[in-house]
């Protein structure tokens, strides 16, 4: 199957669109303006340069920039693609230092250099730029765009690079897509797990601390620790063995392992301690693999499931942090399954079934909020991957299988697989259907090997086992970010970090209140007095600003006949009941976990 939504020609369009707005930036800042990059999106196109003599780009300027744009997109103008020497392209961008880094890359990589000219390639005034393509054939084909945002950006997203100025855009075949999706991006932006996790006061970043690294408050790591129990209490259901293993190792482990050469980049420096050379981890595999050769193993124990919650860290590129969808330091819900061959295809089986019954916990929808993606080596890329063609073909052809016997919507995508093995990636999708890989199920004939993994066989003799890497959940952080915004906030009670709050009418009342609030604590709910002298209507609003599933209000009349009245999120009267009746209410929805 193919990927959905991946058209060449939206790629087309919108690269074409950003090399308009360079041409309208150009024509309406002469002189002023450095370009630097801008490619096509999923979701858009961006245009990062560098100003001079003090200019500056905002919001303001964009009418006027779109206005320009359209004025070349209404003469039709021709994109045309010319190949050139190096030397040639050297001179053409003699003045910008970013085109010039990009052709000696290209001429060190041995590719060609190519450029596209907007219009009549012998006309001086032509605009040109330096650009492997592909484009439309002319500007006219452009139907819809809009500029959205402008931002600083790192040169190549590194921040020892200097900050330049990114424009971001979009454009779709037809004003009515364009619109649609005008509409999800301000419905995205109330979503946004970043302004909601700061407005229920869920999470926040420390400059003292570092970036990357967030900090969890109460609240915040109670929806941690709800979704912390829940995994490990639903991985022991399944027969995994929770281990715990060190947050540092040895780098010859990742030597080893072959991680090393390719996560270089990625991992934190090493560190030297008496005679050894320490790194942070970046993943758990060498770790529970060392932790599978502790002990000779038997066929009988297979298949054997190592799982952790377990930190891991991996420098991302400042320009690349996003709150708590990329940082620097991230919990895992990894697992290492050890498995004969033939024990493989059921394994994959039983992983795919975890993840999605823990999926559907969090009301997330196979098809609809997820669906999964076979991710294929690239036999020709020996460079990247494990050379083992037939272990490939025949772990390719298992997983393919697998989701074949499931009837699962799939799509393949080849060059997207772990360097040891093909992995069956859940890509999860966001409010403006964006994808981002949530969590894998790899399969890895590769490590096994380089760590000399065995097992007795029902012969006596040795054998090599398959291992299933695999998470459940992803990293906590990315999910509860997620979540978040899968939820707006409004979590169910199950999840929600404060999940009754108490409401009396006056002072007079507070007293009952501390009261009804450790009865319910006792109990194991999570619950908030509000004591202020705040009038009712406040205390209802907040709460409700709060997004406090329950709302419990005490006055007199409740007083007098033992009872409280309830009101539910959103609004909703639920009468007067007995305290009893409403714990048994509220505990009986956070077992079954119920969305509301």
């Amino acid at each position: 199957m193919n990927k959905p939504n991946n058209h060449p020609e939206l790629l087309k369009l919108r690269h074409t669109a950003e090399h308009v707005l360079m041409q309208a930036m150009d024509e309406l800042f002469p002189g002023k303006i450095i370009k630097a990059m801008g490619p096509a999106t999923q979701d858009g196109f961006y245009f990062d340069f560098e100003t001079i003599d003090n200019l500056k780009i905002s919001k303001l300027d964009f009418e006027a920039i779109e206005k320009k744009m359209q004025a070349i997109i209404d003469q039709d103008l021709p994109l045309v693609k010319q190949e050139i020497t190096p030397q040639k392209a050297r001179e053409i961008f003699k003045d910008n230092p970013y085109k010039q880094e990009w052709i000696n890359e290209a001429e060190e990589r041995g590719e060609p250099i190519t450029i596209f000219y907007t219009g009549n390639p012998e006309t001086q005034d032509t605009f040109v730029d330096l650009c492997s393509g592909p484009h439309l054939k002319s500007t006219g084909a452009i139907k819809a765009f809009k500029l959205l945002s402008v931002a600083g950006a790192y040169w190549k997203g590194d921040e020892k690079n200097k900050m330049l100025t990114r424009i971001y855009g979009t454009a779709f075949p037809s004003q009515k897509e364009l619109k649609e999706y005008l509409h999800n991006l301000a419905e995205a932006k109330k979503r946004d797990h970043r302004q909601i996790g700061k407005d229920l006061k869920l999470f926040t970043f420390s400059d003292i601390v570092g970036k990357g690294l967030p900090l969890f408050t109460a609240k915040g790591a109670a929806i941690w620790r709800e979704i912390e129990r829940f995994v490990v209490d639903e991985e022991l259901k399944a027969g995994y063995q929770h281990v715990r293993t060190p947050n540092l190792a040895k780098t010859d482990l990742y030597r080893t392992s072959g991680h090393y050469p390719y996560y270089k980049d990625t991992m934190y420096p090493t560190m030297k301690v008496d005679d050894e050379e320490l790194i942070l981890r970046p993943m758990t595999c060498p770790h529970h693999f060392a932790l599978y050769q502790s002990q000779p193993r038997s066929y009988r124990e297979l298949p054997l499931r190592f799982a952790e919650l377990a930190s891991l860290y991996r420098y991302e590129k400042s320009g690349e942090l996003t709150g708590l969808i990329r940082v620097r330091e991230f919990c895992l819900a990894d697992s290492h399954n050890f498995c004969t061959p033939d024990q493989a295809s059921q394994e994959i089986h039983s992983v795919l079934d975890l993840i999605e019954k823990i999926s559907s916990a969090f009301g997330l929808e196979k098809g609809k909020n997820f669906t999964y993606r076979l991710s294929l080596g690239d036999r020709n890329n020996k460079d990247k991957y494990y050379h083992a063609p037939k272990k490939w073909e025949h772990a390719e052809k298992v997983l393919k299988q697998v989701l074949e016997d499931r009837q699962a919507s799939y799509y393949e995508a080849v060059g997207e697989a772990a360097f040891y093995g093909p992995k069956i990636d859940i890509q999860m999708k966001n409010v403006l259907g964006k994808e981002d890989t949530a969590f894998t199920v790899q399969y890895d004939f590769c490590l096994p090997e380089r760590f000399n993994l065995k097992y007795i066989n029902d012969q006596g003799q040795t054998e090599q086992p398959i291992v299933i890497h695999r998470s459940s959940i992803g990293a906590l952080e990315r999910t509860i970010g997620f979540l978040i915004e899968h939820f707006a906030g409004a979590f169910p009670v199950w999840l929600s970090p404060i999940q009754v709050a108490i409401l009396p009418i006056s002072d007079k009342f507070n007293q009952k209140g501390e009261e009804i609030k450790q009865a319910l604590v006792n109990q194991g709910l999570r619950v908030e007095l509000n004591n202020s002298s705040e009038s009712l209507g406040k205390k209802i609003r907040n709460a409700e600003s709060q997004k406090i599933p329950y709302m419990l209000i005490l006055g007199q009349k409740e007083l007098d006949q033992n009872l409280i009245s309830v009101r539910q999120r959103g609004e909703k009267d639920l009468g007067q009941m007995k305290l009893a009746s409403f714990s048994a209410k509220i505990k009986e929805e956070i077992k079954q976990k119920l969305i509301f």
